[in-house]
């Protein structure tokens, strides 16, 4: 009878440390999912803060807690364990996506007059006469050619008619930039812009008149952020050995980086003839990163500079800069009628760093639209991808 007593006793005692356990748990549960709207409110606080907690690490998922065994035997107590894990690296199913006309080699590699004047007089891109924009993607990228690279493993997430060759517009001037700092030219030294720097190939319109002067470095400032096209023009002109010098120089820099598909022929991209792939502006978007200038100036919201008499505010053409939602180290926009809207990043996503390349989408904003879509699959992945953090441990007492 002594022994029975003792028995049910540790039965007892067995269970209720049980039920202790479980509505500890739960009420952990319950703590996080309240939390997490707060945590929510957080991602949008500013870049500069959010960069210190990586949404991978911010989000990890932890698993619900398996229930205690109903046949757990005398002397014996089985426990249910929250076991921290580091944040997962997202896994990706790669995708790539040609259209048929590249597949079968229909899509030129090399400058085609024919295919200027027929985009001059129809209005429609080059992607747009090659038909790369009925070609479909699992995201439903509005670029008719895209690339998601890790910058960091060079591993392919996402390819769009990569290796069509297509106008870059003013894609063209983060090879401006790059050759220009490259060249370690004083950043102080006063250019003024002349005649010559007005363009005669769009006749598109600009904030720097004629007659303007202003540092090297505001002028570098004003092509990344503004894509203003006489100061990158400026910029050519002013290299030592004068603008064939520059161009040359521009056509060096990509052959040495591995650029096959690319070809340059101004340092603004207004004329057609400049011309890459999404897979060599990746390599190019990881070569300029490597200059904190590029980063600096690409990135600036705006700028301030003195045109003559008065002071001229200038803005960065890419909205995306600005969101809180996103953290972007460098980037790009272009675009003339042969390009369509042009796109280069580098940003922080899912606590990694990637290299984003849309080319050749048909609306006015569908190029950050498009970069929105890739972050949400990323992130999503990320998610879906962290890998629990249960663990069941079996001490024996």
């Amino acid at each position: 009878m002594k022994f029975k007593n003792n028995w049910l006793a540790v039965v007892v005692a067995s269970v209720m440390s049980a039920s202790l356990v479980l509505p500890a748990q739960t009420a952990e549960a319950a703590t996080r999912a309240k939390a997490q709207p707060r945590a929510v409110a957080k991602s949008k606080a500013p870049v500069k803060a959010r960069a210190k907690a990586p949404v991978a690490v911010r989000k990890a998922a932890v698993a619900p807690a398996r229930k205690v065994s109903k046949a757990a035997r005398p002397g014996r107590v089985v426990r249910a364990a929250y076991v921290p894990v580091a944040a997962a690296v997202p896994e990706f199913k790669p995708v790539e996506v040609n259209a048929p006309a590249l597949l079968a080699g229909k899509v030129a590699t090399a400058p085609s007059s024919s295919m200027a004047a027929a985009s001059g007089a129809s209005g429609a891109s080059f992607g747009q006469l090659y038909g790369l924009h009925r070609t479909n993607d699992p995201l439903d990228l509005k670029s008719s050619a895209a690339l998601v690279v890790d910058q960091d493993t060079n591993e392919v997430l996402f390819a769009k008619n990569s290796e069509a060759v297509l106008p870059i517009a003013s894609l063209t001037k983060l090879m401006t930039a790059t050759v220009i700092t490259d060249a370690r030219l004083s950043m102080d030294e006063m250019i003024t812009v002349t005649a010559e720097d007005v363009d005669t190939e769009k006749n598109s319109s600009s904030r720097l008149a004629v007659g303007s002067t202003l540092t090297r470095g505001e002028l570098l400032h004003l092509a990344l952020m503004s894509s203003e096209n006489r100061a990158a023009h400026a910029l050519g002109r002013t290299y030592p050995g004068g603008l064939s010098a520059f161009i040359t120089a521009m056509n060096n820099k990509a052959r040495a980086l591995g650029m096959t598909d690319t070809r340059y022929v101004d340092p603004t991209g207004l004329n057609s003839r400049n011309q890459s792939s999404a897979k060599d502006l990746a390599v190019l978007v990881k070569a300029a990163y490597q200059q904190p200038l590029i980063r600096e100036l690409s990135t600036s919201h705006e700028y301030t500079a003195r045109v003559g008499s008065r002071q001229v505010q200038f803005h960065n053409t890419n909205s995306l800069v600005r969101s809180p939602s996103w953290d972007i180290g460098l980037q790009k926009t272009g675009y003339i009628v042969e390009a369509g809207r042009c796109l280069v990043m580098q940003a922080r996503m899912a606590g990694r760093k990637f290299i984003m390349v849309f080319l050749d989408s048909a609306g006015k904003y569908s190029r950050q639209a498009d970069a929105e879509r890739v972050r949400r699959w990323i992130e999503v992945a990320s998610k879906r991808n962290a890998v629990s953090g249960f663990a069941a441990q079996k001490t024996t007492s």
